[in-house]
Parts: C-alpha cells; sequence; structure tokens
C-alpha cells in the first residue's frame, strides 16, 4: 500500500499540491493521501483526492508527534512534535512498518509538501 502525506499552508492551490506530490513520486499506485487532522478539509487538498480517486486519511496532530522523520522543520517541530507533516502522515497512512521510498518535497511556491510511504497498511 502506498501513500502520500502532504503538508501544507492555509493558502494552498491545487497546483501547488499536484507539484509537490508529483516531485515525490506522483499518484500512481496511491491507496491514499494522508495529513493532520486540522487540514484535511482544505478544498484543494479535496480537488487533488479526486483528481487522484483516493480517499483522504486524517491523523490527529498528537499522533503524528511520535513520529520520527528523517527531514525536519523547525517550524512544524514547534507546532507539530514532528519533522514533517508530510513524512509523518505517509508513515502513519501506510502502516506500522510502513518506509518512506520519497521523502519530502516541497512545491516551488514553498506553501506544499509531499513524501511517499510504502507499507502493510495494518
Amino acid at each position: 500500500m502506498k501513500v502520500a502525506g502532504l503538508g501544507f499552508r492555509k493558502n494552498v492551490t491545487l497546483a501547488s499540491l499536484r507539484e509537490a506530490l508529483q516531485a515525490a513520486g506522483g499518484a500512481e499506485g496511491l491507496a491514499a493521501l494522508a495529513t493532520v487532522s486540522d487540514k484535511a478539509d482544505a478544498e484543494a487538498l479535496k480537488q487533488l483526492a479526486r483528481e487522484c480517486s483516493v480517499p483522504i486519511t486524517a491523523f490527529p496532530a498528537d499522533l503524528l508527534a511520535g513520529i520520527d522523520t528523517p527531514t525536519q522543520s523547525r517550524l512544524v517541530a514547534e507546532k507539530f512534535g514532528t519533522g514533517s507533516i508530510a513524512e509523518a502522515a505517509a508513515l502513519a497512512g501506510a502502516g506500522p512498518r510502513a518506509r518512506l521510498i520519497a521523502t519530502r518535497v516541497v512545491s516551488q511556491d514553498r506553501t506544499a509538501t509531499a513524501a511517499i510511504a510504502e507499507g502493510d497498511g495494518t
């Protein structure tokens, strides 16, 4: 099971999310898009999920806070307790033995990040 984790700013556009996802490896074979719960209702994310024909999986911030990520954003770490929302959400979505197959990439306008994990989903 492949899951793309996405982190993004409030003003993110569909184009920025799409760009980040493409840079991480694209939508082919994805089972879901994952993010932190408070971002799951963003219109651009919903549009991307429809475009990719996959569901959105949302995780509470406190669950993502316990996930160690290879890349670290100081601002994200201070706010969410993990180095990367994209990486943590991808790992959480792909299951307990998941591994990242694409670490966090950032859109050119710096409003979106994406990472992809693969795992057994259980």
